[in-house]
C-alpha cells in the first residue's frame, strides 16, 4: 500500500489498504499515530466490517446524541438531506471533549456524497501549539479548561433544525462537564498539543471571565491558520480516521440541494495528561 501525506502538518491518504484485512492494520495504525488524519480510499464494507475495524483500535464509544443506524446502535448517522440547511459539525470542534475520558478518535465512512463540496477540514493541534511563542506555551501549560455538552446538545438546543429533523436527540442526557489540560501530552506520540475548541470549551479555570475569553479567542484565531490544516475531499466508500486528541475538524456546508450520508463509529480513549503530569 502507498501512504501519501496530504500536507506538511497532518493527514495522509492510504492507497491499496483494505480495512477488512487484519494484516493491514498495523500499517494503518502506525500512519494514524504519525499523521493524525488518515484517508482510506476505495473501501467496500458493511456496517459489521466498520465495527470490526473500529474494534481493532479499542472499545466502541456509543454516541449519546446522534441518531443511530438502524440495527446498529454503535454506529452514528451523520446526515444532511437535500432540503436541510444546517449540517451537523459545521463549527471547529473536537468530538467528545466534554467526556471525562475523551474519545481516541472517530472513523467516518462515506455512504453518499454530493458531486462537489461537503469536504471536511482538520487542524493539527500539535503544529498550532509548536508555533506559539515560548512565553505563551509556558503560560498555557499550567492551565486547565472546562468542556461541556450542555450548551450544544442540551434542552436549549431542542429547537435546532438537527433536533427537529431527528438527526440529534436525547437532549436530557447532555449533562457532561469535564476538566482537561489546555496543553496535553499526546498518549500515542508524546507530542504536546493544545486541547481547547470553540464548540465545547466553556472557559479556562483561574482566569476572569473576560480574561478566559480573550485567551481562548486568541488561540482559536491562531489555530485556524491554513498552515496547520488539511482538507479531505470525500469519494463514496472512503473511510477517514482522525485522532480527537490531536486535531480539530469541521464539516463544510457548501452542498445545498444534495444529500450527504455518513456512518461514524467512535473509539474510546484514555485519560489525558497535561505537561506537568507527563
Amino acid at each position: 500500500m502507498d501512504i501519501l501525506p496530504l500536507t506538511g502538518s497532518l493527514g495522509a491518504e492510504i492507497i491499496g489498504a483494505d480495512v477488512r484485512r487484519a494484516e493491514d492494520f498495523d500499517t494503518i495504525f502506525a500512519a494514524f499515530a504519525k499523521y493524525s488524519v488518515i484517508v482510506l480510499r476505495g473501501q467496500t464494507i458493511t456496517p459489521d466490517d466498520h465495527l470490526a475495524f473500529a474494534r481493532r483500535f479499542g472499545p466502541i464509544n456509543v454516541n449519546r446524541f446522534f441518531k443511530p443506524v438502524d440495527g446498529y446502535p454503535e454506529i452514528a448517522t451523520v446526515l444532511k438531506e437535500k432540503d436541510q440547511k444546517a449540517a451537523v459539525g459545521e463549527d471547529w470542534h473536537t468530538d467528545h471533549s466534554y467526556d471525562q475520558v475523551p474519545a481516541l478518535g472517530s472513523i467516518l465512512h462515506a455512504i453518499e456524497v454530493p458531486p462537489v463540496g461537503g469536504d471536511t477540514l482538520f487542524v493539527s493541534m500539535g503544529a498550532a501549539y509548536e508555533a506559539l511563542s515560548s512565553v505563551m506555551r509556558g503560560f498555557l501549560e499550567n492551565l486547565t479548561a472546562v468542556h461541556s455538552s450542555r450548551h450544544v446538545f442540551g434542552v436549549t438546543t431542542s429547537d435546532s433544525e438537527a433536533a427537529r429533523t431527528g438527526r440529534l436527540g436525547n437532549a436530557e442526557a447532555a449533562t457532561q462537564d469535564a476538566r482537561h489540560p489546555v496543553v496535553l501530552t499526546h498518549p500515542l506520540s508524546g507530542r504536546r498539543g493544545l486541547y481547547v475548541n470553540p464548540v465545547f470549551t466553556t472557559h479556562i479555570e483561574g482566569l476572569s471571565e473576560a480574561g478566559s475569553a480573550v485567551v481562548l479567542s486568541a488561540l482559536y484565531r491562531h489555530c485556524q491558520k491554513p498552515e496547520f490544516q488539511c482538507r479531505v475531499r470525500w469519494q463514496p466508500g472512503d473511510i477517514t480516521i482522525w485522532d480527537n486528541r490531536a486535531t480539530w475538524h469541521k464539516a463544510i456546508n457548501d452542498y445545498h440541494g444534495y444529500r450527504r450520508l455518513m456512518h461514524r463509529v467512535t473509539v474510546e480513549g484514555v485519560p489525558l495528561a497535561g505537561v506537568l503530569a507527563a
